[in-house]
């Protein structure tokens, strides 16, 4: 089975992901959302790529260092081991700040024996749109592309450059490295100077995951996802990324290929709130200034999402000289979701916002600035929130009103009065408060479904929708309530397929989905731990843990009958979501003492 065996690399500015083999077949410099510098993942003849190649005769192993982000692929055969620690430099300066340059260090590392590899270097620029030329200079190979942009390349090494360039045998007999950086050094590079940023990075993340709490159970797997939702954090504007990939698609040979590169404010808002859980303040603090530069003076027209610079425009445009990840095309640059209306996005910014109020002390200005966004946030939901719109899954064609964004239209109000409550504005909770009821009655009268038994997609109709599962966790219904266990039933009896969740099973714009939106099977298990079906939770938890990659990553999607990972990777969605579902299970001491509290 091919699946997503890789694992990801990055500094908080950019990203790469390396094949279990040891192959950088992805890596966009010198930001995340730049155009390509190995691009073997979306077109394996043509894209590019920096592998290390070596006989039949050698096992290969790979696994991070523990609480790091630093990868580290074996290659053994009999007495002959050598290990590539592959990572993107990050570590505190000593004047304040980080250097986090935009360049990939591939530390190697003899072990023992007389190991020989081989490199196959062979980077394409700009998306591999043009012809990328290849130089040897006296301190460096140089790569350049002069197709509709000009754009350089280095590759710095302690091993003969001929030797790299040609694909020529390397023996190893001590410690090597080879450096790819976006900017031409001004120091010289050594296999001393490497290591140290080796050693430098590596304290970096163990200081950084040190500061996270510890759990009784799945410690692995909160850790992993906890750096991983680090990795896609964009430190220079404090967005967040949805995935470090383009046009991944959720089936092999659809076409609901998509971008990933940019900040959803939904997205980029759960994922703080649950890193914020973990007690990282500056990531929460840098996000929320990012919302708050994006958003117009007292008004309304805030967008589902931006580029990580704060762009606006995110055009969509096809790539289509590339043949797509095994075949699926279009590849696609930009996102035309941009323009999109969905009504859920103020819920999901309110609920962080209160999470700030509650969590971190606020200086008068930042205060004052708040709440006059909440105020703003209050005005727009109340004009708006009457009116149909794309939904959570971004519908391209109709708009509908969909129960999650009217659930979230509730929410917005609802954490605004919490907010407004801190903040002693008693003339605002007793206005607002009536505005949270007409919405909250509106949703009860028109969601529920008599025929399905069941809160429904939409208003009228009787199609099911795991979204609604986070009415619960969004505190607009108690678990215990009868129509919610009744929803949680229902959603299990039509959408769960062999151990993972349709997001739904209707039509959309492109047919009917085949496969499961990874997020949604963890909401279930949520669903059912709060509705006292701990159990039957956990079993469900650990079949899911179980189909992430060799590393503990996961992407978008899962395939229903082969379990293959699909979709943009690694999704901050889903490692989001594991890190809650872990959270609330490794809570559980004595399964019958809480289901018996439960009831």
């Amino acid at each position: 089975m091919n699946n997503l065996d890789y694992g990801i690399i990055g500094n908080c500015r950019s990203a790469a992901l390396v094949s279990k083999t040891g192959a950088i077949e992805w890596c966009c410099l010198p930001e995340f959302d730049s155009s390509s510098v190995f691009a073997k993942l979306l077109d394996e003849s043509i894209g590019g790529s920096f592998e290390i190649l070596v006989d039949e005769s050698y096992t290969i192993t790979q696994k991070y260092i523990e609480n790091t982000t630093i990868l580290v692929t074996a290659f053994s055969s009999g007495n002959d081991v050598f290990e590539v620690h592959d990572f993107m430099p990050r570590y505190y300066k000593a004047h304040g700040g980080y250097q986090s340059p935009p360049e990939i260090i591939r530390y190697i590392q003899y072990i023992s024996g007389k190991p020989t590899f081989r490199v196959l270097y062979n980077p394409k620029l700009e998306y591999a749109k043009g012809v990328t030329e290849m130089y040897i200079k006296e301190h460096f190979i140089v790569s350049l592309t002069y197709g509709d942009k000009f754009d350089t390349l280095f590759l710095y090494s302690n091993f003969d450059k001929e030797k790299i360039v040609n694909g020529e045998p390397i023996e190893l007999t001590e410690d090597g490295y080879f450096l790819v950086g976006y900017n031409e050094k001004v120091f010289e590079t050594t296999v001393e100077s490497m290591y140290l940023e080796h050693q430098r990075t590596k304290v970096y993340w163990l200081n950084w995951m040190d500061r996270t709490p510890k759990y009784k159970r799945y410690q692995k797997e909160i850790s992993r996802s906890a750096l991983t939702l680090k990795l896609l954090t964009y430190d220079k504007t404090g967005a967040v990324l949805a995935a470090a990939t383009t046009s991944l698609p959720e089936t092999i040979g659809e076409v609901r290929n998509w971008d990933y590169r940019f900040c959803w404010i939904r997205d980029a808002s759960m994922v703080i709130k649950v890193v914020s859980k973990l007690g990282h303040k500056n990531i929460a603090k840098r996000y929320l200034k990012f919302i708050m530069d994006l958003i117009p003076d007292k008004d309304e027209k805030l967008q589902i999402m931006y580029g990580i610079n704060k762009e606006k425009m995110l055009t969509e445009v096809t790539l289509g000289h590339l043949s797509g990840y095994k075949n699926s095309t279009p590849v696609r640059v930009g996102n035309a979701a941009y323009k999109q209306k969905q009504n859920d996005i103020y819920g999901i910014l309110m609920d962080v916002i209160h999470q700030q109020f509650v969590n971190f002390s606020m200086d008068i200005e930042h205060t004052e600035e708040i709440w006059t966004i909440t105020k703003g946030i209050v005005w727009v939901v109340n004009r708006h929130w009457k009116e149909a719109d794309k939904g959570i899954w971004e519908f391209r064609a109709e708009d509908r009103h969909f129960t999650f964004s009217k659930v979230l239209c509730w929410v917005a109000v609802d954490k605004a009065i919490k907010v407004a409550e801190l903040l002693n504005k008693q003339n605002k909770v007793t206005k607002w408060k009536k505005i949270a009821s007409e919405i909250k009655q509106d949703i009860m009268d028109k969601a529920w479904s008599e025929e399905a038994k069941a809160f429904t997609q939409s208003y009228g109709s009787h199609d099911l929708d795991a979204s609604v599962l986070l009415m619960e966790p969004y505190g607009f219904i108690d678990a215990r309530d009868p129509k919610y266990i009744s929803t949680v039933n229902a959603i299990e009896r039509d959408l769960s397929n062999d151990g993972l969740l349709y997001r739904y099973k209707n039509m959309d714009d492109f047919g009917l989905p085949s496969s499961s939106f990874t997020i949604c099977t963890f909401w279930f298990i949520n669903s059912l731990y709060k509705i006292g079906e701990v159990q039957k939770a956990k079993q469900w938890f650990d079949r899911l843990l179980s189909y992430s990659n060799h590393l503990g990553l996961f992407s978008e999607d899962i395939d229903f009958k082969t379990k293959r990972l699909l979709g943009n990777f690694p999704q901050a969605y889903s490692h989001l979501a594991l890190i809650e579902t872990a959270i609330n299970l490794s809570n559980v001491t004595d399964y019958e003492r809480v289901l018996d509290k439960m009831r």
